[in-house]
């Protein structure tokens, strides 16, 4: 794997072909966002939020739903165990498309391909989901929906470094990061719209990540891959990619335990959210009302700070303070519930996490994109850092309702509080990015 400092790469060109890289993603030099670059931008937009609507409806309100209607009693521990099973599909899928795509040759190029298969996959699962009654069917055809829409995830995310000029970065994962988490948001109001007809909403969901993915696909064409020269291919080196030693790429390794840290502690908290609601604030079967609530107000902090941080952070040349500030502010937040076990409580802590994590989630892409062990496998390092932010997302209410089980409620909050501080200051070991 070749080492790239970021600061010794030279500008290429723009260029204006599809499906070409538009300049050195790793460039320094400036490069205006209109043409081809715009237009990838434009599209990542719905096809971001098409796929975290599904990360966002299903593991926080739909499957919980759908569970507690198969075996109310059990419902903490049925949560924690198909969670468990859908959160490891994803570690060990995002990571194997990434590097297949990376490797794959067609006149459709790497990309498109794979995004085409795992949005047509993901939400033949999701339509598996619809028909399940039984906890063993949902827990395999989530586990299949995991698999899918990571094999779309990976590629779709090695566009960015792919095309997009270091410069431009902060701006992309403003964008990017915005509309993903209006996606993951969005997701809770769509799942609880739809609590009383699951089924609809699974039916829903896959059609807007086939029909997004594939106009995606449609107008940001990758170029063919059929010339491009391929490695002979090795299992014993394959696995060994999978392995990022900290010693020699340490930015790498900080980024990602960073990311990892806050993702695990944010998202064990507000993936919780209705069932927080329901036997912590004791709103019964009215929580899963205030779930869209929550999930409105998130966004009254979080897109703000998602625009300002990324823009900012760009014209400042320095994500490390941002991404510092922003996972303790996250955990500043989930202080308020301990103190104030109320329905105010939550909504407060929903505001003041949502301006944290915003702000985190826009500058972190662009770090993250910056520390890249190898510019010859966006895909499949990209893949390796997605698991510090897929698998806490979909683990998390296998590690809530573990913390329930063992210590009530109210132990999600401190674990929450103390992970969030972690990822923050792993940001400072990170010498090549200011």
């Amino acid at each position: 794997m070749t080492t790239t400092s970021s600061s010794a790469q030279s500008a290429a060109s723009v260029t204006g072909g599809p499906g070409q890289v538009l300049t050195e993603p790793r460039s320094l030099k400036r490069a205006p966002i209109r043409g081809p670059l715009r237009r990838l931008l434009i599209m990542l937009i719905p096809t971001n939020l098409a796929l975290l609507l599904v990360y966002g409806a299903v593991p926080g309100v739909l499957l919980p739903l759908q569970i507690t209607a198969i075996n109310p009693a059990d419902k903490v521990a049925n949560l924690a165990i198909v969670s468990t099973i859908g959160a490891f599909a994803a570690m060990v899928a995002q990571p194997i498309a990434g590097a297949i795509s990376d490797r794959t040759r067609s006149r459709f190029g790497r990309r498109a391909p794979w995004m085409i298969f795992g949005a047509l996959a993901g939400g033949l699962a999701l339509v598996g989901m619809a028909m399940s009654n039984g906890l063993v069917q949902v827990a395999i055809a989530w586990a299949i929906a995991q698999i899918a829409f990571n094999f779309a995830q990976g590629p779709l995310s090695a566009v960015v470094p792919d095309r997009v000029p270091a410069a431009a970065l902060g701006t992309f994962a403003a964008i990017g990061g915005m509309a993903a988490m209006i996606g993951a948001i969005g997701g809770q109001v769509v799942g609880a719209a739809f609590a009383k007809s699951i089924g609809s909403a699974y039916f829903l969901l896959a059609g807007l990540a086939l029909v997004f993915f594939a106009l995606f696909v449609v107008f940001n064409r990758d170029k063919s891959s059929k010339d491009v020269e391929r490695q002979p291919f090795k299992l014993i080196d394959f696995l060994h990619t999978f392995w990022i030693n900290p010693l020699v790429h340490p930015d790498f390794f900080w980024a990602f335990a960073g990311r990892l840290l806050l993702y695990t502690g944010y998202f064990s908290v507000i993936g919780y959210n209705l069932f927080l609601l329901e036997d912590y604030v004791h709103l019964g079967g009215k929580a899963v009302d205030y779930v869209p609530l929550l999930g409105i107000l998130s966004l009254v902090g979080m897109v703000p700070a998602i625009i300002v941080s990324g823009l900012l952070s760009d014209k400042l040349g320095r994500r490390k303070i941002f991404v510092f500030a922003s996972a303790v502010i996250v955990g500043v937040g989930l202080v308020i519930p301990i103190v104030m076990p109320t329905l105010t409580g939550m909504i407060i802590e929903t505001i003041i996490c949502g301006i944290g994590f915003g702000a985190y989630q826009s500058v972190d892409q662009a770090l993250m994109n910056q520390v890249l062990p190898s510019k010859s496998s966006f895909a499949k390092d990209l893949g390796v850092v997605n698991i510090a932010a897929t698998l806490p997302q979909t683990l998390a209410p296998a590690i809530g309702g573990a913390i329930v089980i063992a210590f009530g409620y109210v132990g999600i909050f401190p674990v929450g509080i103390i992970l969030s501080v972690l990822g923050a200051f792993a940001v400072f070991f990170i010498r090549s990015v200011k």
